[in-house]
């Protein structure tokens, strides 16, 4: 993306599978934002009509793969797999292999990736890792005979270039400076050690299959304002939920939980995505006064939605794994607690039991969860408000929990699996403001 971008291409660019992080490093290197194609949060539908959406004003799309190639959520079908969203796109595969210590056994690892659907085309295959030029001759000496593909090129092994990683995958854009300087080792590393212009010339014309019909901000007039909690606690948003609460009439407006003392005037609704907030658990305590005010348009019944780092600080309090203790909002009763191991990774699909600001009894959503923290008091107190089952139809502990209309949940829902929940989400909003202009009503409590 570096590369292209510094060509002077429009790189539209698409991560595959419920990531956060890199699509935020794609669009610090493009200037534009990154979007997430799923074949199991999303229809193909929506995955087509999105790539068309966003690649209609771009002169190239770059799609990351997820895992390898053809992993997706069982091992019997492609769905939710790279190869799925390269057929449903259309697109042929540049594919990365690590190479390192490998010679000749490379070319039956290429061989066997290359046959093992022939549904799918292939621009070519980078060899990274590598330790030398004379590596890389081996490599492609090897591949004499037994592969169609072509060998594009080989990257060495270098620490400089590597982005650090933490407990939830590489360290956030918002954490990882990248100069203008490294930029250019990026590019200029791309330019020299693949053949771009080969790669270039293998590439099809974008196939824009999708009908661009995927609602974007801007369809209607926005006449309620949701507050989003944005900083480096919390950045873990898909685009395309935020854009679809502003087509069904929201106005967002960003604000920071770690530095502001207040929360933006004339508020009708608030939302709190995931990110680290475990990180930053001393600053987000430390902001009192902020908490307090969440606290208060909770107990007003205004529309709260937190989900994973957003639900934690939506609870009573957060632990870390040395035994301190932070306070956060208090707007559900539940203490949370940072554990050394992961506590839970995969998809979900949630059923509502109960109506929410998100939609009515019945409603389905699908989203994924990631996390290494878990509750540790309180949870009998809030009866779950979603049943949840997994990719492979196993059912999970409930889950979603609802007090007053704050609403927390570990998943991070995608609401493009059921766009209605963005409007459900707005007209919660609105109906809370309506009702506020005519009570006037005031809470009071003690800090």
């Amino acid at each position: 993306m570096a590369a292209l971008t510094t060509r002077g291409y429009r790189v539209a660019p698409f991560k595959v599978g419920p990531d956060f992080i890199d699509p935020g490093h794609h669009g610090r290197l493009t200037g534009r934002l990154s979007r997430n194609l799923d074949g199991w949060m999303l229809s193909q539908a929506y995955n087509l009509d999105a790539f068309a959406t966003h690649t209609a004003d771009a002169d190239i799309a770059v799609v990351e793969g997820v895992m390898g190639l053809y992993d997706g959520y069982d091992g019997i079908s492609e769905a939710g797999s790279t190869a799925q969203m390269a057929k449903w796109l259309g697109l042929p595969v540049l594919l990365v292999v690590g190479a390192r210590s490998m010679a000749r056994s490379a070319a039956a690892l290429v061989q066997g990736f290359e046959g093992f659907d022939d549904a799918l085309s292939f621009a070519g295959v980078l060899f990274n890792h590598l330790g030398s030029d004379r590596h890389l001759d081996y490599l492609k000496e090897a591949m004499i005979g037994h592969v169609r593909m072509p060998v594009l090129g080989g990257l060495m092994r270098d620490a400089a270039i590597a982005i650090p990683e933490r407990h939830l995958g590489l360290v956030t854009r918002e954490d990882h400076e990248l100069s203008e300087e490294n930029r250019r080792r990026l590019a200029d590393l791309i330019e020299n050690r693949l053949d771009l212009d080969a790669l270039l010339q293998r590439l099809p014309d974008l196939d824009r299959r999708g009908n661009a019909s995927t609602p974007r901000s801007g369809t209607r007039m926005s006449d309620v304002r949701i507050g989003v909690a944005r900083d480096a606690a919390f950045c873990f948003y898909y685009p395309d939920n935020l854009e679809l609460l502003e087509a069904a009439g929201a106005q967002l407006v960003f604000f920071s939980p770690l530095t502001d003392s207040r929360l933006p005037e004339s508020l009708d609704g608030l939302y709190f995505g995931g990110g680290y907030p475990e990180l930053h658990a001393g600053a987000l305590a430390g902001n009192r006064l902020l908490r307090q005010e969440v606290r208060r348009r909770s107990r007003m019944n205004m529309p709260i939605y937190g989900e994973c780092g957003g639900f934690m600080y939506l609870c009573r309090e957060m632990g870390d794994t040395d035994g301190n203790v932070f306070p956060m909002t208090g707007c559900l009763p539940f203490a949370t607690r940072m554990l050394e191991r992961r506590k839970a990774l995969g998809y979900r699909e949630v059923t509502q039991s109960t109506a929410t600001l998100l939609g009515p009894v019945g409603q389905v959503m699908r989203g994924h969860e990631f996390h290494y923290s878990t509750i540790t008091d309180g949870a009998v107190d809030v009866p779950g408000a979603y049943r949840m089952i997994d990719r492979a139809g196993m059912d999970k502990a409930t889950e979603g929990y609802l007090v007053n209309q704050t609403l927390g949940s570990y998943v991070h829902l995608h609401f493009g699996s059921r766009p209605q929940a963005a409007s459900h989400f707005v007209n919660a909003c609105r109906q809370w403001a309506a009702g506020k202009s005519k009570t006037k009503g005031t809470v009071h409590e003690t800090p």
